[in-house]
């Protein structure tokens, strides 16, 4: 049988258009606000829209940090797309505003230093040796559409606000950042032990993005609880 995924539901997202590409990768998919259905699928998607204060409520308001937590300290996969992957960062700083975001990645979202925000459109992006999640893929291009993003060498967090202290002891060491660049570089990708996170859209990024959607469900059969 095909591995179950749910897409949450929290408010922000493509939601469809990610559940049609995860069942084109081989998954059954549901669409769900639910903290248990969440809990209980092989693979949970973040997906994510919009602002970083505002996605992070919408995550606070369906208990979405905990049913994350609870699933990567048990191996169980997690992937966050777009702002779905800031938020798992210790804070984000829009427009003056700082907020505090999951924690479970270092340091934190700023706005790029580019001559054109947002950065919107095909990009290519540089892979760590040992990528499961751009297997095959590493070196074509993916769509962004965003204008902050993460720092290469994770910033500073001081003064980061917490709803909850950082979460780090809950991955591997081994985390492995797949960059690009866009007036400077940053954080396209994060694969850390169960968690898994693009800063671009691989929905929308062709049979390229259509691969690592496919990498990351073929993982959900590895998955301890599986």
């Amino acid at each position: 049988m095909p591995p179950s995924v749910v897409v949450l539901d929290y408010g922000s997202g493509n939601l469809r258009s990610a559940q049609r590409a995860l069942e084109r990768a081989g998954a059954r998919v549901q669409v769900s606000a639910d903290a248990d259905v969440a809990l209980a699928a092989d693979g949970l998607v973040i997906p994510g829209v919009g602002a970083f204060a505002a996605c992070m409520q919408g995550l606070l308001d369906v208990g979405g940090p905990e049913t994350v937590r609870t699933r990567l300290r048990h191996g169980r996969p997690v992937l966050g797309i777009c702002v779905g992957m800031q938020i798992l960062f210790e804070y984000g700083v829009e427009h003056g505003r700082r907020t505090a975001g999951v924690g479970l990645l270092p340091g934190g979202i700023e706005a790029l230093v580019a001559p054109v925000l947002p950065h919107m459109g095909w990009n290519t992006v540089t892979t760590p040796a040992g990528t499961t999640l751009f297997h095959g893929v590493e070196h074509e291009r993916f769509y962004f559409v965003h204008s902050f993003a993460a720092r290469v060498d994770g910033g500073d967090s001081g003064g980061a606000p917490d709803h909850q202290a950082p979460d780090h002891e809950a991955l591997d060491h081994g985390r492995l950042l797949t960059t690009a660049t866009h007036g400077q570089n940053f954080v396209a990708a994060v694969e850390d032990g169960a968690l898994s996170a693009t800063q671009f859209h691989p929905e929308k990024s062709g049979d390229a993005g259509a691969r690592v959607l496919a990498n990351w469900v073929a993982q959900l059969d590895e998955s301890p609880d599986s």
